[in-house]
């Protein structure tokens, strides 16, 4: 069915029906029949910060300020945010957590005044020709003056219509109050029938939609009456609907009007409608014509307890302690007071709460009233509770699937199409609180979306941050050169020691004296020398048997490895030494601990090859002695070419000790030089370093010393032969 087939069967009065509901006792008399009364200023404010279902609003106060009637009191930077605002002057005595009103009993902050009884207004600018200003002005007017749904979901007025600006054809004024013993639109429209319908006026100059139907139930003749007393526009119709709970929740109505359902999970606005509250659209006119925030709304206080049930203009923010004694309550033992009405409403925590913007009735009932529940028994599956639903679910299934935690089936079966109406736990035989069912299933359901959607979105910077790195890791290695970066992973992911010498070995590169270079090329060319001198003076002048030239081959390369060991051993001492301490800069010298350690290991293994060099050495010198032929031998006897071989090998031996005195005596005058000259660098800046040294100057004189005796006794015996 078209939207034209719609209107015109709206205009001919057309009215559907929905599937389910009940008729229970409504008890609206007993506060409808007494006018609206100001129920004064309170003794103290509080007023929580959030009133709506949105986001919490921006700090504008703190404490100690002095604040106007109206004043603003939260900044409002987003569409779910609804501002508060200060329902009467006075001074802001503490900014704290207080029990707020909710079936849970939680806190929130809020913000806490303590009323002057001047009741003095901040300045204001009253739009009377509200058609002057566009929709931008007045959307804007409505966001600031914190204006939420009255009808008790407190979703925020603003993005409600900036949503549904040119495209709501159908504008439905919900004054249907199916609740029982809630009066408070009644008497609204009762006494305010011209202002409300200035609001509907606004509300058609914001989203000008083709018709406006202000619904209202028959059993308010007096608020029918009202508006039928007064003219019309063409395009508002006033519409009498039977009385059916729950009539007035928006889906239901919406289906009585036009005959249209509001798909699963979707909005009326799909639809091309929008539905406003009577309370809501009072609240509007007072914001655009006479600019007054939402500062105090009407509320219903009934029950049998009352000795004067009515309705009141409570400002926010006033204690229901306080109200309650306003009107006379006289509690009985545990007396109970419910916050809304007997099917959808709560039972507050204790009387010491704030009066927000979805207040609109306080019932205290008697217990024979309206006894609580008997204890829940078990479910007969007599199927009442599906043929009171108003949605048409199937709240069994649904309970069954909530009381087991099954998530993904009561998802399945709608769960969160539930308009929590309790009429299925009204008709309930087994007494089962199927809505408290409902509800936690729904608060747990949007947990884990919840938590959900955060790990999501830990996920997401967990993975951004392994790029960044990655990236970063990227981008160092291309500006390290390639040796350089080859050097670090093999050394160091392979052998610390060994990256250690590698560290000091390239820093003794960079940062070698010539005196040093000088002192290599020299021990070099004499271990040439020595080896050019060993082959030339074992080079045999008359045939030798085999085994003799493979022992001349061993010991002229062990002499060899000899002089080129003592080599390697001298430069080693000489950077270990005081010479080290002029070629290591004066930072690695001074400031690097690091590098002194480095250079006491390298000393060390400087050390240990001098040392192994030295025992190598001992033995050539003993070969030679031992190859001596001795006198009255049969070598020399019987074989004269023997006794020239012999001959030639003493004279050898004794060459070999002269050069070996005088290699020896050259290591003692290095290790002489080596010794640290006191006030240098290395002793004054590092003491360890100079007694290290002074230790291998001693150990150096000792060896040379005993080489010394060793190359003369070995003199003496190729004498005495």
């Amino acid at each position: 069915m078209s939207i034209v087939d719609i209107l015109s069967k709206i205009r001919k009065g057309k009215i559907w029906d929905f599937h389910g509901g009940l008729h229970p006792d409504e008890h609206k008399r007993e506060s409808s029949e007494t006018p609206l009364v100001d129920a004064g200023i309170p003794p103290f404010i509080v007023l929580p910060i959030k009133q709506h279902s949105g986001r919490v609003g921006r700090l504008l106060v703190k404490v100690g300020d002095r604040v106007l009637t109206g004043q603003q009191l939260t900044a409002s930077d987003h569409p779910m945010e609804v501002p508060v605002h200060a329902s009467t002057s006075g001074v802001i005595t503490s900014i704290e957590l207080h029990t707020v009103a909710h079936p849970s009993g939680l806190s929130e902050p809020c913000i806490h005044i303590k009323p002057d009884g001047l009741d003095e207004w901040r300045e204001r600018k009253p739009w009377a020709d509200f058609h002057q200003y566009d929709a931008v002005e007045l959307f804007e007017r409505i966001r600031q003056s914190g204006i939420a749904g009255l009808g008790g979901a407190g979703f925020p007025t603003y993005a409600k219509l900036s949503v549904a600006r040119e495209k709501a054809e159908i504008v439905i004024i919900n004054g249907a109050e199916c609740e029982p013993y809630i009066t408070a639109d009644d008497r609204l429209m009762r006494e305010h029938a011209r202002e409300i319908l200035e609001g509907v006026e606004i509300i058609k100059h914001i989203l000008r939609p083709s018709i406006t139907i202000i619904a209202i139930e028959d059993n308010k003749p007096e608020a029918i009456s009202a508006f039928l007393m007064r003219p019309l526009p063409n395009d508002v119709i006033v519409r009498v609907i039977p009385t059916k709970y729950p009539s007035g929740s928006a889906r239901q109505l919406i289906e009585i009007l036009t005959g249209k359902q509001v798909p699963a999970r979707g909005r009326s606005l799909s639809l091309g409608i929008v539905m406003v509250n009577i309370g809501t659209t009072f609240a509007i006119r007072q914001a655009i014509i006479e600019d007054e925030p939402l500062i105090r709304r009407v509320v219903t206080l009934t029950g049998s307890q009352f000795k004067t049930p009515g309705n009141a203009w409570v400002r926010l923010g006033s204690s229901v302690r306080w109200l309650l004694a306003q009107f006379a309550l006289t509690p009985e033992p545990r007396q109970r007071v419910i916050m809304g009405g007997s099917m959808m409403g709560f039972t507050l925590p204790h009387a010491d709460v704030p009066v927000v913007k979805i207040t609109n009735c306080l019932l205290a009932p008697s217990a024979s009233e309206l006894p609580p529940r008997d204890d829940e028994m078990n479910c007969i599956r007599c199927g009442k509770c599906a043929e009171v639903c108003p949605v048409k679910l199937l709240p069994q299934q649904l309970y069954w699937y909530s009381k087991a935690g099954d998530h993904e089936n009561a998802e399945k079966y709608n769960l969160a199409d539930c308009i929590e109406c309790g009429a299925c736990a009204w008709v309930c035989p087994s007494n089962i609180p199927l809505v408290h069912y409902y509800r936690q299933e729904k608060a747990e359901i949007q947990l884990n979306r919840e938590e959900a959607a955060q790990a999501e979105r830990a996920k997401q910077r967990f993975e951004a941050k392994k790029q960044r790195l990655e990236e970063e890791r990227r981008a160092r290695e291309a500006h390290i050169p390639a040796p350089v970066a080859t050097r670090t992973h093999s050394a160091n992911e392979t052998d610390p020691v060994a990256a250690a010498i590698l560290r000091i070995k390239a820093q003794q590169d960079k940062t070698a004296s010539p005196d040093v270079d000088i002192r290599a090329e020299r021990a070099a060319r004499k271990a040439q020398a020595i080896q050019h001198q060993l082959e030339k003076n074992t080079e045999p002048s008359t045939p030798v048997a085999e085994s003799q030239v493979s022992s001349e081959e061993d010991k002229r390369k062990a002499a060899v490895a000899a002089a080129l060991a003592r080599a390697k051993a001298r430069r080693a001492e000489i950077t270990a030494s005081g010479d080290s301490a002029s070629v290591i800069p004066e930072t690695a010298t001074a400031d690097d601990a690091e590098s002194q350690k480095k250079a006491a290991i390298a000393a060390a293994i400087a050390r240990a090859k001098a040392k192994k060099a030295q025992a190598e050495q001992a033995p050539v010198q003993t070969d030679a002695a031992d190859a001596t032929p001795v006198p009255g031998s049969s070598a020399t006897a019987e074989d004269p070419d023997s006794a020239r071989k012999a001959a030639v090998a003493a004279a050898i031996a004794r060459a070999k000790a002269k050069k070996a005195q005088a290699e020896q005596a050259t290591v003692q005058t290095d290790a002489a030089d080596a010794t640290p000259v006191p006030g240098s660098s290395a002793t004054a800046d590092d003491p360890d370093s100079a007694r290290k040294a002074a230790v291998a100057a001693a150990i150096a004189r000792a060896k040379a010393k005993k080489a010394q005796a060793e190359a003369e006794a070995a003199a003496n015996k190729n004498e005495q032969v």
